[in-house]
């Protein structure tokens, strides 16, 4: 699935290796592992792909959590800022993120820099996993950087709850969850403290956005498998959540790839909308 524009959201494991070097790509480890908080860290010092700098999903690609938010709530404008100021970014930087494998964690990234503005930005398809196979560069060394200024840019596309709520009620909005179906639906829930869903929210689980191999399918196969969800979403702006809003933005690439716009995200997501008792919340299918 290599192209050759930075514009596409995807870049091959070979592809990336003819650009190792060059002076604007900016490569970014996302690695990350929900139940094991050291994963990251340990799998970036073990051996990452050479120049890259490591991203905490948790610490630079999110606010620490209160009371009041999600489990992973936007980093402020400037917070984020000063972390892509400590990578070494630029406005001409090409960022390419990758993570295991399926890209859950690396889109997380990809969508944060495209709200911001910046469109020089992929997702390496395939993964660390795919870098191995190709028989990528590795190191084990931290990538030296030369810290850069970055300006604070706020995220665009970004509803909160009540938007949601409004949007649902206004039938103006198709909220599309990414959680595997059993959590969607109330059952089996090992994350969050209540179980289900919002209300009028539709199910499309992030891993049908990928084929056995943990690989993105081609657009005319995610266009295919997302035609039943934008049918029921005909006329509304599509808006993706999650737990957490983290594997909601593999969603949203996917729609990209699928080439459909209009989107949005609800950054705080199922465990945002928690917080508040009040609102109301559904099981089932």
């Amino acid at each position: 699935m290599d192209k050759d524009t930075v514009d596409w959201p995807l870049i091959g494991a070979s592809d990336l290796r003819a650009l190792l070097g060059a002076p604007d790509l900016l490569v970014v480890d996302c690695r990350f592992d929900l139940t094991k908080p050291a994963f990251g860290p340990e799998a970036y010092a073990a051996g990452h792909i050479a120049g890259a700098v490591f991203a905490s999903v948790e610490e630079d690609l999110a606010a620490p959590r209160t009371a009041r938010t999600g489990r992973h709530p936007l980093p402020s404008p400037q917070d984020f800022a000063a972390v892509l100021g400590g990578w070494g970014f630029t406005g001409n930087s090409h960022v390419v993120a990758y993570d295991q494998a399926s890209g859950a964690w690396a889109a997380r990234l990809w969508w944060m820099l495209r709200s911001r503005g910046h469109s020089r930005v992929q997702v390496l398809e395939g993964g660390w996993a795919a870098w191995l196979a190709a028989g990528g560069e590795v190191s084990t060394m931290p990538s030296p950087v030369t810290a850069t200024t970055v300006q604070p840019q706020p995220f665009a596309g970004v509803v909160e709850a009540a938007e949601v709520a409004a949007g649902l009620a206004s039938g103006r909005m198709a909220l599309v969850d990414a959680r595997a179906a059993d959590r969607f639906q109330g059952r089996n829930e090992t994350i969050d403290p209540v179980a289900g869903h919002v209300p009028g929210a539709l199910n499309h689980p992030y891993t049908g956005n990928l084929d056995a191999g943990q690989h993105w399918l081609a657009p005319a196969e995610l266009r295919r498998r997302w035609a039943p969800t934008l049918e029921r979403a005909e006329g509304r702006t599509v808006v993706a959540m999650c737990g957490s809003g983290v594997t909601a933005c593999h969603n949203l690439l996917a729609l990209e790839l699928a080439g459909h716009g209009d989107t949005r995200l609800y950054a705080g997501s199922w465990s945002d909308w928690i917080t508040d008792p009040a609102r109301p919340i559904a099981t089932g299918e």
